[in-house]
């Protein structure tokens, strides 16, 4: 991969915070309605790099304008999925001859550490595109016997449901568009896509390589702004069939009340607060190196981050040691330095935020094991932070942080059905780990916990695999075939043949 900084002036210049990147509508670039920009800011310096459009209610309505006209009429309606499939391998080959300048904005955008972002967020966009494209041409019903004495064949169908409003997150801006954007695209759908205010940089340069693939006008298009504003006149807009998004558990109760006007179809990807549950027979090791990536990847800032670890008692003190010892060790710093393991929060509002609610714990009779505040540099960086001697009431123990801290307590070798009530014990169901040799112990577990995911004894995010929430963790799934048909609606014909 190319090295970042000799990237970096001519980026600079591409996304000078005195010229806002302007916004994708029916294939032309577009400034926004309310004459205003956005300051886009480097997590790792606190330093404006750039600035995009504060898009309004009157960019979203000329968005879904495009999205339904090219729905409804010109080329890809009349597309099959063999010609969708073909564009959207197009589009994913173009991703990765761009994919060091990917990672590059991703790292200053986000604050990813660039070697991480080239291969997990770019190749694995690039792989999650290839997957989708591959379901384009396979969107097939089934004939159907029926059950009455007439003669008739039955058969179903499945149509892309119309125009999808695609609101996609700050923590992973390229993975999240591709992934949503794949599965709509596979369905036959149009979409608008609305990335993050804090992270729109990856998906405007995706909306280039979208027209040097040859999408039809209208089929992508891309509104940047506040979720407050461009966000949630998506949500509103009566001519939007569906809604794609993730993010908080409280936004996506406000979207559902949103979708009820003409009640929109929605996925719903949400908050988690998982629990990571380690066994007296555990690998120390691998579980210490699991455990510790679980809520330091991305800096902590992922849906599925086992923030909530319970150990065995025999195991608990050796454990302890280890994983404050392996998080102390971790190298925090610039997203675009070499040497770094993980980089800085988003922005300055996360980094306080992690830190009102170590402080809250800490007055609350909570326990510094391992990291804390940074306050010698500039970014928005924060150390891995484990807390002990917590209870089940406090805040870091119920809510979802969103940065690289952890709680640890020990269970009793009999309280095996006490640690599943207590790992249960959240309005969240998103993710759960553990970490035993014992495969009954495991298949148990993994029954008794209630998480849309367990992984036992490693983790990994495929995009063959459903992935999505129990509880207040969201609605549906993403990824796997269920993701692409979560973009399609199944009609039933029923020809008399007498």
């Amino acid at each position: 991969m190319q090295d970042a900084s000799s990237w970096t002036d001519g980026l600079q210049l591409a996304f000078g915070a005195d010229q806002p990147r302007r916004m994708l509508i029916g294939g032309r670039w577009l400034e926004s309605d309310s004459g205003q920009s956005i300051a886009v800011v480097d997590p790792s310096t606190a330093s404006p790099i750039a600035s995009i459009q504060r898009g309004t209610a009157a960019d979203v309505d000329r968005a879904v304008a495009a999205a339904r006209a090219a729905f409804e009429g010109g080329e890809w309606p009349a597309m099959n999925g063999t010609a969708r499939e073909r564009l959207m391998r197009k589009l994913a080959d173009l991703i990765e001859t761009n994919s060091a300048e990917f990672a590059l904005l991703e790292a200053l955008d986000g604050g990813k550490p660039i070697a991480a972002a080239h291969q997990a967020d770019v190749l694995g966009s690039v792989a999650r595109l290839r997957y989708a494209a591959a379901w384009a041409p396979r969107l097939n019903g089934q004939n159907i016997e029926p059950a009455v004495p007439l003669d008739m064949h039955c058969y179903t169908r499945r149509e892309a449901c119309g125009v999808a409003g695609l609101i996609v997150p700050w923590n992973f801006p390229l993975a999240m568009a591709v992934s949503k954007l794949g599965d709509a695209l596979a369905a036959g759908c149009t979409v608008v896509l609305k990335p993050s205010e804090l992270t729109s940089l990856a998906t405007l340069r995706l909306g280039e390589l979208i027209g040097e693939a040859g999408f039809p006008d209208g089929v992508v298009n891309i509104v940047t702004g506040y979720g407050s504003e461009a966000g949630q006149a998506l949500a509103d807009h009566a001519g939007v069939d569906k809604i794609s998004f993730t993010g908080s558990t409280r936004v996506g109760k406000q979207l559902v009340r949103s979708a009820a006007g003409n009640l929109k179809r929605l996925t719903l990807e949400l908050g988690g607060k998982s629990p990571a549950i380690v066994f007296a027979d555990a690998d120390l090791d691998l579980s210490v190196r699991g455990v510790l990536r679980n809520f330091t990847y991305n800096s902590g800032q992922i849906c599925a981050a086992g923030s909530r670890i319970f150990v065995h008692r025999a195991v608990y003190e050796p454990f302890l040691v280890a994983l404050a010892d392996a998080a102390s060790a971790v190298r925090v710093g610039p997203a675009t330095e070499d040497f770094t393991e993980m980089g800085p929060l988003v922005s300055e509002a996360q980094r306080d935020r992690v830190r009102d609610y170590i402080a809250g714990a800490v007055e609350s009779g909570a326990t510094v094991v391992a990291g804390g505040a940074m306050t010698e540099t500039e970014g928005y960086f924060h150390r891995p932070t484990i807390l002990a001697d917590t209870r089940p009431d406090m805040a870091v123990r119920r809510e979802e942080i969103f940065g690289p801290v952890a709680t640890i307590s020990p269970f009793e070798g009999d309280e095996f059905a006490a640690v599943i009530r207590e790992a249960n014990d959240t309005d969240y169901g998103l993710s759960s780990y553990i970490y035993t040799r014992d495969l009954s112990a495991a298949h148990r577990t993994a029954r008794l916990i209630r998480a849309g995911t367990v992984r036992i004894n490693g983790a990994a995010l495929d995009h063959t695999m459903p992935f999505g929430g129990y509880k207040q963790s969201g609605w549906g799934r993403e990824n796997g075939c269920e993701g692409v048909l979560s973009f399609t609606e199944l009609k039933t014909v029923m020809i008399a043949l007498g």
